[in-house]
Formats: structure tokens, C-alpha cells, sequence
């Protein structure tokens, strides 16, 4: 995809209709900045509305080689052009199906309590690529109470591996815990050709959580029905156990 079509394609995912201040959190977000320790994470605040970092910390430099501020001077798009090309659609299909999911699924009084994750391939100053997880978390609305701008948590791994892109919402609850809402993968397979369409939706039920029990809810089958693919599941996979299945997959998660 050409920068160009990136550009219109994210900013009509994100497009806001006012303007908001983030002075307040910004300044708060520096004076601790300059206390944190050099670690393999940094963090952002990023603006949907001018394609621009508004706060990054140092820690840009350990992490991706870039100074923070050449990262803010060049903005978000410098650093999509950096995207690894074949995660590049892959990822804005990702946020599509978040705000889609934000927009239809939770309601306006709920939003400030999400929080996103995504990741992708990212080529550090090094030209090598690396894995970065991002985590979101809104921290201003436009008037249709969409996203305008997040404290964003940038975590960097091993360039050795290879992760799945995906991406997933949580919600804050009511026991002040996230619970996962919505999970995607948008890579390629890794789930054999001989796993079913039926096996594929217990797979991606038990990734967010659900018993027996609920997915039979969900799925109108029944639990016997549900414990019998979940069996044939961990035998087509070769493995002893649901946790020991979810943790493959979250490790790796490309379920579609």
C-alpha cells in the first residue's frame, strides 16, 4: 500500500470532528519520563487528529534507536513508513475492526474504560526489523465520542521471532480487571487444514475465556457437543491440555 492511501485510510478510521487539549497530560507525562529507568518498552501520546506524537519518551532511543524527538519532528507517519510491508495492511485492518467494534458494540459512557493491543513488524534505526507490541489506551474523545487521542505503551521484542498480527480490546470491569472483548488475527494460519470452521470458533470462545458451558450458550450446541470437539481439538493439536493449547496460541496466535 502506498503512503498515500495509508494516510486516508487511517485518518478516515480515526476521523474526528473537534479538537481537544492534551497540555495537562503532557506535562505530567514528562516530569516522570525523565525518573523512568532505560527498558525495552517506551511510551507515546499519540494524536489521530494531526498524525503527530505529542509526548515520546526516551526510552524511543533503547528501544528503536530513534530520539524522541525526531520521532515527534517526523511524526506517525515516519514511523508507519517503517512498518514491516506485509504487516502494513494487516494492521489497518486491525483498527478498522476496532473502532468498528467501539463504535457498534460499546456504549459512549464505557469508551474511556477500553484498552487496545496490536502489534506488528517495525524496522529500527538499524534497518533490522523488530516486534512491537502496542497497547492503547484512550485518553480524549471528539463530539461522536471517537478516539482523538491515547497514552500508547510500545513494547519491543526478540527480531528473531515471528508474531502473528492481532489485535484485541479489553474492558476496564467492575472487579477493576480488563476483560477481553474482541480478538482478531490477521495472519496467516496456524491451525492445520484438518482443525474444522466449528473447532476454529471454540478455539478463538476459549481464547477469551469462556467455559464449556458458554460457548455452548453461544454456539446453541450443547456441552457434550462442545467437550467433544475440545478433545478433538487438543488431539489435532497434540497437546494435553486447554491452557497448555491457549498458551501455544497466545504465543503465536494465528487462529483464522
Amino acid at each position: 500500500m502506498s503512503e498515500p492511501n495509508l494516510k486516508d485510510r487511517y485518518k478516515e478510521i480515526f476521523k474526528t470532528y473537534d479538537s481537544s487539549s492534551l497540555r495537562t497530560h503532557i506535562e505530567r507525562f514528562i516530569e516522570l519520563d525523565k525518573y523512568l529507568p532505560f527498558i525495552s518498552t517506551f511510551y507515546c501520546i499519540t494524536n489521530t487528529q494531526s498524525l503527530q506524537f505529542e509526548f515520546v519518551s526516551k526510552n524511543s532511543v533503547s528501544c528503536l534507536g530513534f530520539k524522541s524527538e525526531d520521532l515527534k519532528i517526523k511524526g506517525m507517519e515516519f514511523f508507519w513508513g517503517r512498518m514491516h510491508p506485509d504487516d502494513t495492511n494487516r494492521w489497518l485492518d486491525a483498527m478498522s475492526d476496532l473502532m468498528k467494534f467501539t463504535l457498534l458494540e460499546i456504549p459512549d459512557n464505557e469508551r474511556k474504560k477500553m484498552s487496545y493491543t496490536w502489534n506488528y513488524r517495525l524496522k529500527n534505526n538499524n534497518n533490522s526489523y523488530v516486534n512491537v507490541i502496542q497497547n492503547t489506551t484512550p485518553l480524549e474523545f471528539d463530539a461522536n465520542n471517537k478516539p482523538i487521542t491515547g497514552l500508547a505503551h510500545y513494547t519491543v521484542l526478540d527480531e528473531q521471532s515471528y508474531f502473528a498480527v492481532n489485535a484485541s480490546a479489553k474492558k476496564l470491569n467492575s472487579s477493576n480487571e480488563y476483560e477481553t472483548l474482541f480478538f482478531k488475527t490477521y495472519s496467516q494460519k496456524l491451525l492445520s487444514n484438518s482443525i474444522t470452521n466449528r473447532e476454529r470458533d471454540i478455539i478463538r470462545l476459549l481464547i477469551l475465556g469462556n467455559s464449556s458451558k458458554q460457548i455452548s450458550s453461544k454456539l446453541h450446541i450443547s456441552i457434550r457437543t462442545v467437550d467433544t470437539h475440545r478433545s478433538n481439538i487438543l488431539k489435532k493439536m497434540n497437546v494435553s491440555s486447554t491452557n497448555e493449547l491457549i498458551a501455544i496460541l497466545n504465543a503465536n496466535p494465528s487462529v483464522i
